[in-house]
């Protein structure tokens, strides 16, 4: 028995070593499946982090552009307002200018009285001159016949006599044809003052009672400053309304506030697990494990390091200038929208990335674009699909005219500034015409000479 077991020993030697190689083998496996399964997880999770803070800054875009639209509403709310008071101040001179052409008018009716009464003294001195014409011709044709019988002595005389009747005929004529005028201009003038008085003298006089219609001048007075006053009240019923509305608009803005503060905490808190998700794949990959990010990851790294040796070789053999080569300088070109802008390096960019960046896109069907951008995002030559003159149709120009730009927001300057071996981000790409793509990025360090220049961004998709 003894024997059997020393015999059975060197096996079970054997073995003991060969168990204790399994187990921590087994354990790396378990482990590198743990790994891919929480880099799965995290990819997942960024993806909904990124859809979320996607949608989250497209809210709050959407609330600043309805707080503008209630600031400038608020503002012509306040406009409207001023205008209805100076409605109202000048309704209030309008009342007043009324009251006083109803004064003016009065006047007017005291003087056309005096007229009146004027123009009956007239007529009276006038029937007074016909009283007398005619007693004078009554006198003269009496004398005319004394002067007959008188014959020859009375001559002188009668003819006096009938100069005198004659003047006398003139002047009865005369004074008949003054009372009939002024009888005429008499009822003329009293209609007219009759028009002009004072409601309150119409009263008294009896004019207006038992329903006789008020004057016409005064009724039409009375009408406008009816009128007047409906416009003045109208003018401060709207500036009362103008001024509730300015409270709820004020009250609008300020809700409006809270909800971009609220929305601003939200997309930190959607960028913190963006980023969380994003270091957790960062993680897995540089643990060694090969995750379904790795391929991207490491064509980002060779073809970073590619571009960086062309870049090198082209400022080696006197192509282009290290100075020219980090120009910031980016001018706008005219009429682009978006804006777009050249640099020193453009045409440089435009011979030498293309063979990099389409060779890129052959890496696998998820594989979107293949860029390189400077340290502030400006991508000077873009992957050929998007690398179309722009036509004018926003829409179209936003997702097919993508070179000559900068992508200096989150993802594509993280990516740009990106000094680390490499950087993989999840975000939404905006297409353009409210139409988005969420994707990962695999961003590379882009040296020159030892300087950071720009990075390497591959995009592809989930």
């Amino acid at each position: 028995m003894f024997k059997q077991l020393w015999a059975s020993a060197p096996s079970l030697a054997e073995a003991a070593p060969a168990a204790t190689h399994a187990q921590p083998a087994a354990a790396a496996a378990d482990g590198s499946q743990m790994v891919s399964r929480l880099a799965q997880h995290a990819s997942k999770l960024g993806r909904e982090a990124a859809e979320v803070r996607g949608v989250i800054g497209d809210t709050r875009q959407t609330a600043e552009t309805q707080a503008a639209t209630a600031r400038e509403l608020a503002r012509q709310v306040k406009d409207v307002a001023r205008v209805q008071q100076v409605i109202g101040t000048h309704t209030e001179q309008g009342v007043a200018a009324v009251d006083r052409a109803r004064v003016a008018v009065q006047a007017v009716g005291s003087e056309v009285t005096g007229i009146v009464e004027t123009l009956r003294k007239v007529a009276e001195a006038a029937h007074d001159i016909t009283q007398i014409a005619l007693q004078t011709r009554l006198v003269a044709f009496n004398a005319s016949v004394e002067a007959k019988r008188a014959g020859e002595a009375g001559r002188g005389f009668g003819v006096v006599a009938d100069a005198v009747k004659d003047l006398a005929a003139r002047v009865e004529a005369s004074s008949k044809d003054i009372m009939g005028t002024m009888a005429h201009l008499d009822t003329r003038i009293g209609t007219l003052a009759r028009e002009i008085q004072a409601p309150e003298q119409q009263k008294t006089s009896g004019t207006a009672a038992g329903g006789t219609p008020q004057s016409g001048v005064h009724a039409a007075l009375d009408e406008v400053a009816d009128e007047v006053g409906r416009i003045a009240a109208a003018a401060e019923q709207s500036r009362g309304a103008c001024g509730l509305l300015d409270q709820q608009m004020g009250a609008i803005e300020q809700h409006m506030r809270q909800t971009t503060r609220a929305l601003d905490n939200a997309i930190g808190r959607s960028e913190n697990l963006l980023r969380v998700s994003e270091q957790l794949i960062e993680l897995a990959a540089d643990s060694g494990v090969v995750t379904e990010d790795t391929p991207y990851i490491q064509a980002a790294q060779q073809a970073a390091a590619e571009v960086g040796k062309l870049l090198e070789g082209a400022v080696k053999q006197g192509s282009i200038s290290l100075a020219d080569l980090f120009d910031e300088r980016y001018v706008p070109i005219a009429g682009t929208q978006p804006a777009q802008h050249t640099t020193r390096f453009c045409a440089l960019a435009d011979r030498l990335l293309p063979p990099v960046q389409e060779r890129m896109l052959q890496l696998s069907d998820k594989v979107v674009y293949c860029i390189a951008a400077d340290r502030n995002g400006y991508v000077a030559t873009h992957n050929k699909q998007y690398n179309h003159p722009q036509r004018g149709d926003l829409a179209w120009d936003t997702a097919h005219s993508r070179y000559r730009r900068i992508f200096n927001d989150r993802t594509g300057l993280a990516s740009a500034q990106n000094k680390r071996p490499f950087l993989l981000q999840t975000y939404r790409r905006d297409m353009g015409g409210g139409h988005f793509v969420v994707m990962k990025e695999a961003a590379a360090p882009i040296t020159v000479n030892g300087r950071h220049w720009g990075g390497l961004r591959l995009a592809f998709k989930f």
